[in-house]
């Protein structure tokens, strides 16, 4: 039982009490010890601050404890790999310390090993600029939208209702309103946990179609058209993969399938919910094309895009054929690095399939200007991004936003203690047992979503201004550096192939000539 020990406290104290009146003063001796242990535990529970604690009254502070001494104990496990390939230490912190509205600076200098292979580096200038104090917007929506959103540049990235708790879903949808940026549904459906606090969303459609469901597991175009429409839906995205399990579906256990997500779903309840690895909607790039537009109409001209983690070139290549040859294209495209994290996805898959996020946007954004696609459409990058420095590198590498989980996760509460699948989460963010979904105050982590977003994008803002440019429109990719071995750095400029514009129409370059050549916009090809 979560709150055992203060229960065992509590009658603890209640028999030294009784024992103090009834037998020997010399009990008040354990009864006052007692009777405040009690209080302690009690104010635990009254709190709204700490999640651990209203779940865990007394034991928690057990954690508060050990974070007294961090730097010691978690560079132990850091350093034995026990935190099950997480972020590191200094980026939980960042994540945590911007959340709180406690940024602050870290003494001696960094940790990281200069001089490793793989290393990079933002370039500054020494000729910085005024860092800008109003925080730029990425107008999406190409020629075919007539109801364009601008977006920010780091936006809440997709976490399904059903794998988050509802209080997890209102505070993060909260927090996006408060701050002004978009938040991603994830593919699970669109809940009054979403439309509740009143913020911006961006709904994703999987290959499971969750809350636009025929009977029989396809796409519901009625259903589609008449949720699209809600003033809160400002863009849709097509989800063809995710990062950590791309080419699979997703599974929610039936563990966690109560009634309302169930209902949310169009799934029965308490069995286990797999997505369909594939879409039914498409075959494809034509189709998808095709489909994509279907949906922007039935949306009512609200921008439309897809999601995928990268794993052939030659297979974007052939969808952009089919975007040239149909004449449209989507307004957007998420590109989900195989870095991404989630609490269902099989081990191999996270660890030994699709493009890293660096590979995938420069796939993507190079693919787009070399077949001229580039201008009329946005590229929104999601992996692992929880720091200015993070964003920063992604805008150079192709991007024109970000989107984050995880980080997002920590603001909320997340403490990494790996129990998603188990619907125990000691927190409240990743379960739907409603003892423990209470824990977590709506009010007190959407304040720290917004803090974090806002102290992200303003890191962000600072570091561009150290690189000499005034936004996103000035970042060019010799600005950022890639140390190849101890004694060789190079520009992402020289490194990497940047096609011009309209480049793969006229005169492919040699790397990119046979890719090309076999692009088919009515067949997928490895």
């Amino acid at each position: 039982m979560l709150k055992s020990p203060l229960l065992l406290s509590a009658a603890a104290a209640g028999a030294a009490v009784t024992a103090a009146l009834a037998a020997s003063p010399w009990w008040w001796a354990a009864a006052l010890p007692l009777l405040l242990l009690t209080a302690v535990g009690i104010h635990d529970v009254l709190q709204r601050r700490h999640s651990v604690l209203r779940n865990y009254p007394l034991l928690g502070h057990l954690r508060f404890a050990l974070e007294a001494v961090r730097p010691e104990i978690q560079q132990y496990f850091v350093e034995r790999n026990f935190d099950g390939r997480p972020f590191d230490r200094d980026t939980r912190s960042i994540v945590y310390e911007r959340a709180k509205g406690t940024d602050a600076e870290e003494p001696f200098g960094t940790e990281r090993d200069l001089y490793l292979s793989g290393t990079e580096y933002l370039a500054p200038s020494m000729a910085p600029r005024p860092v800008r104090t109003d925080p730029p917007r990425v107008r999406v929506g190409g020629p075919d939208c007539t109801q364009p959103y601008d977006m920010a540049l780091l936006n809440v990235s997709a976490m399904s209702f059903g794998s988050l708790s509802a209080n997890a879903i209102r505070a993060l949808n909260a927090g996006a309103r408060a701050g002004g940026f978009a938040h991603d549904t994830g593919e699970g459906g669109l809940s009054e946990h979403h439309l509740g606090p009143g913020g911006d969303l961006v709904w994703e459609i999987g290959t499971g179609y969750f809350g636009c469901r025929t009977d029989d597991g396809g796409f519901d175009e009625r259903q589609f058209a008449l949720k699209a429409a809600h003033p809160q839906v400002k863009a849709v995205t097509l989800k063809i993969s995710q990062g950590a399990k791309p080419g699979i579906g997703g599974v929610l256990p039936g563990a966690k399938v109560t009634a309302e997500i169930a209902r949310v779903r169009g799934v029965p309840q308490g069995r286990t919910v797999v997505s369909p690895p594939y879409h039914r909607v498409y075959s494809t790039p034509r189709e998808l094309v095709r489909f994509l537009h279907r949906m922007r109409e039935l949306a009512g001209g609200k921008p439309v895009g897809f999601k995928l983690c990268v794993g052939s070139r030659r297979e974007f290549l052939a969808v952009c054929r089919a975007m040239l040859e149909e004449g449209t294209a989507p307004d957007f495209i998420v590109v989900d690095g195989a870095e991404g994290g989630t609490g269902a996805a099989p081990l191999e898959f996270a660890d030994a399939v699709g493009l890293p996020l660096r590979e995938g946007l420069m796939t993507v954004h190079n693919a787009l200007v070399g077949t001229g696609l580039r201008d009329r459409l946005r590229i929104g990058a999601s992996g692992k991004v929880a720091t200015g420095g993070d964003l920063v590198r992604c805008l150079v590498q192709g991007a024109d936003y970000t989107n984050a989980a995880r980080a997002m996760m920590f603001a909320v509460g997340c403490i990494q203690a790996q129990r998603c699948h188990t619907n125990t989460c000691p927190v409240g963010v990743a379960t739907q047992d409603a003892r423990r979904a209470r824990a977590l105050d709506v009010a007190d982590k959407a304040a720290r979503v917004r803090r974090f977003q806002e102290a992200t994008v303003r890191s962000a803002l600072q570091i561009m201004a150290a690189m000499g440019v005034d936004g996103p429109e000035g970042l060019r990719p010799h600005m950022l550096v890639q140390r190849l071995d101890p004694h060789t750095v190079r520009s992402y400029a020289d490194l990497h192939e940047w096609p011009a514009p309209g480049q793969l129409l006229a005169s492919p370059p040699a790397s990119w000539a046979a890719d090309w050549e076999a692009a088919d916009p009515d067949r997928f090809t490895g």
